[in-house]
């Protein structure tokens, strides 16, 4: 059998001055994720303050929302401009793979990060004795790990299937799900298998999530110490916000019925493609002492660079 051929990303295009408009805000929005999380990144590098367990599984978060985005957001902003919306199937494939695996592997490091924070809040004297270099590293290397493996099972289930149709795919992108269903043969078997990806993935990672904040939340309520508390919940705080955004948008993406609007459909599933991962550097910025810290050491060794 030949490559089939190539797939036209429908997208909005019934409503082309939509298109436009979001074209200026996904642009922005995209440059913000790069500087952004670029930042994070060399602050979290270059400053030995934040060589700590949380900081380090923050910097493989903020990596992993550029990979993210870089694999499908170029390619949306070119569409919103043009008239021939068409994807090889390579390239299809490949976005579809790699922002696949970035989603799963998101999954997983939150439930990681959420376990540090278990240990910091409710094991601190023996934090650094659990919480050891090679341990977060095997951490981030299970993560990123389980979510390629995952992506690489469903991609060659995918590409398997024979397409014989138009292939249009009603999406900004090529969504896995979107994918399999243009296919002319049987996919009962794609269908499982996401099923229980998303099951291991997205319901599994959130219940480890919530149960370490509820031992988080008991060990908080027994501290006599006002600022104790006040201190445990603002390490918590930015973590739980960005919890709640990634999970709130993406079981609403699974869990919500299809609306008669496919619309508002592909609008969330962009909202969580891109605004999350623009936020993620923000929430993490924003009331940090030690991020602004950081940033402030480095624009003052800039700024005497540029003076000297």
């Amino acid at each position: 059998l030949g490559a089939p051929h190539p797939f036209i990303l429908q997208g909005l295009s019934e409503y082309p001055k939509v298109e436009k408009l979001l074209f200026v805000m996904c642009l922005m929005m995209y440059l913000v994720i790069l500087l952004g999380n670029s930042t994070l990144i060399i602050l979290i590098l270059l400053d030995s303050r934040l060589h700590t367990p949380m900081y380090f599984f923050l910097g493989n978060l903020s990596l992993l929302d550029i990979c993210y985005t870089s694999s499908f957001t170029p390619s949306v902003l070119i569409h919103f401009l043009s008239q021939k919306k068409t994807i090889s199937f390579l390239r299809c494939v490949v976005q579809m793979s790699v922002s696949y695996t970035m989603a799963c592997t998101e999954c997983v490091l939150l439930a990681v990060m959420a376990y540090d924070r278990y240990v910091a809040i409710c094991n601190p004297l023996r934090y650094p004795i659990i919480m050891s270099k090679a341990l977060c590293i095997q951490m981030a290397a299970l993560s990123w790990g389980m979510g390629f493996l995952n992506s690489l099972i469903k991609t060659i289930l995918a590409i398997r299937l024979p397409f014989c149709g138009k292939n249009v795919i009603n999406h900004f992108v090529c969504e896995i799900m979107a994918f399999v269903k243009l296919a002319c043969a049987d996919i009962s078997l794609n269908e499982i298998a996401i099923m229980l990806g998303n099951v291991i993935f997205l319901y599994i990672p959130l219940l480890l999530i919530c149960i370490s904040y509820i031992f988080i939340l008991s060990t908080v309520l027994k501290m006599n110490s006002a600022e104790g508390r006040k201190k445990a919940f603002s390490t918590c705080s930015a973590h739980l916000t960005v919890v709640t955004m990634f999970y709130g948008t993406l079981l609403s993406i699974y869990m919500k019925p299809k609306s008669k609007d496919s619309a508002i459909d592909k609008l969330i599933a962009l909202f969580y493609g891109v605004v999350t991962p623009m936020l993620n550097p923000i929430i993490y910025s924003l009331r940090n002492k030690e991020v602004l810290g950081a940033l402030r050491k480095l624009m003052s060794r800039h700024w005497f660079w540029r003076k000297g």
